[in-house]
């Protein structure tokens, strides 16, 4: 604990607790004995951090906030799991954020430049990638993987073991049970994916022939004729150079514990069950 970290008098920081330079925390916030805080992390007011639990610099985290705290597991046994989250962090009121378990990777990892609105939730075991967005109230079950990049709007809620790729965007109020692709665009409203994110590609950068490129690909993988496997080695055939393409290819080749979210009107084969 350096000079320079400012300690309200109505916060609570444990012995052991490591603070980095320029930390701040305001009023009656508390802190573990096991917490680490990189240099700027700035805790507002009211937030509550426990456990094996760190916060990359930069970090802000607003009231009523709560990280660290036991996983929402009957599995779990006290293990000294941890709780990573990157630097230059937003994390919002009432966030909760759990660590992982031994029936895990033992730990839940958030990236950098991520911004958790009001009342979010990263369940135990879940790996969040850089600069993602959980609008109000988004929702991770346990072990979801989710990308760089990547958008989870208000009120939508992720099934356990679920992968989300780069690039995708989950709209308002959707149930996501099954893995999205890459760049992929699931809505409201719209059972399966609605499409690419062509926002998200715009943004990000993406000329107008490597969208076309990418939605080709898209048909061919979904609409084309054969196996699931058939039409990815199809796309990776006709689309090797093309580094974003390739980036769906794998993940459909890397199969997780769940299938496939498909567009609704493609024939009933195009997402086969994954591998176990």
């Amino acid at each position: 604990m350096t000079d320079k970290v400012k300690i309200d008098p109505t916060a609570r920081v444990e012995d052991g607790a490591k603070l980095g330079e320029g930390v701040e925390i305001g009023p009656f916030c508390t802190v573990g004995a096991h917490v680490e805080l990189g240099a700027g992390v700035k805790l507002i007011s009211h937030v509550a951090i426990s456990g094996h639990t760190s916060i990359g610099e930069g970090g802000v985290v607003y009231p009523f906030a709560a990280l660290g705290f036991p996983p929402q597991s009957y599995h779990y046994k006290g293990e000294p799991s941890r709780l990573v989250i990157g630097r230059n962090c937003i994390i919002r009121e009432h966030v909760t954020m759990n660590p992982g378990t031994a029936g895990g990777h033992m730990e839940t990892v958030v990236g950098d430049n991520c911004m958790f609105m009001v009342g979010c939730h990263v369940a135990h075991d879940c790996v969040v990638g850089n600069q993602v967005i959980f609008a109000n109230n988004a929702t991770l079950a346990g072990h979801v993987t989710v990308g760089d990049n990547v958008f989870i709007g208000g009120l939508s809620a992720v099934h356990q073991f679920t992968r989300i790729g780069d690039g995708a965007m989950i709209g308002g109020m959707c149930g996501v049970h099954f893995d999205i692709i890459p760049f992929g665009l699931m809505m409201e409203g719209h059972a399966g994916l609605r499409s690419l994110n062509y926002t998200g590609l715009k943004r990000r950068g993406l000329t107008l022939l490597q969208r076309r490129q990418l939605q080709a690909a898209y048909r061919e993988l979904f609409y084309g004729a054969g196996t699931l496997a058939e039409r990815t080695d199809r796309v990776a055939g006709e689309f090797g150079d093309d580094a974003n393409v390739m980036k769906i290819v794998a993940f459909v080749r890397s199969a997780g514990k769940r299938r496939l979210t498909v567009p609704a009107d493609a024939d009933d084969h195009a997402a086969e069950p994954a591998a176990a």
